[in-house]
């Protein structure tokens, strides 16, 4: 899964990304959002085998960009490298949560105790 994106629009990603991870040098640089499942679709020709049967499988990312849901195709050698670095984001993203908890719960404790 080694193949980057030309274009303006990927440059400008890529300038906004390594901005980012220039502060924040802890975010998991590869790490993705959301689901991957798989699908299975027909293809509309008659004499198919999926005419009859379950269809054809296919792998598919659903994510959120700017709070509107995406759904991607994914190829079928890439899946296990998307779920890796799915993980992976979805860790980071536990732990900050975690983090954003535990200072939530400090803040109430620390005024709790200036009032005694």
């Amino acid at each position: 899964m080694k193949t980057s994106p030309k274009g303006p629009e990927a440059a400008r990603l890529r300038q906004r990304k390594h901005a980012i991870l220039r502060k924040y040098p802890q975010i998991p640089s590869e790490a993705l959002p959301g689901s991957l499942n798989l699908t299975r679709n027909r293809c509309g020709k008659p004499n198919c085998h999926c005419a009859k049967g379950e269809g054809h499988p296919s792998w598919v990312l659903t994510f959120m960009v700017d709070k509107k849901p995406r759904v991607e195709r994914i190829p079928r050698e890439w899946a296990e490298e998307v779920r890796r670095r799915m993980d992976e984001g979805r860790e980071f993203k536990q732990a900050v949560q975690e983090v954003f908890a535990a200072n939530a719960q400090l803040l109430v404790l620390a005024r709790k105790q200036r009032r005694t």
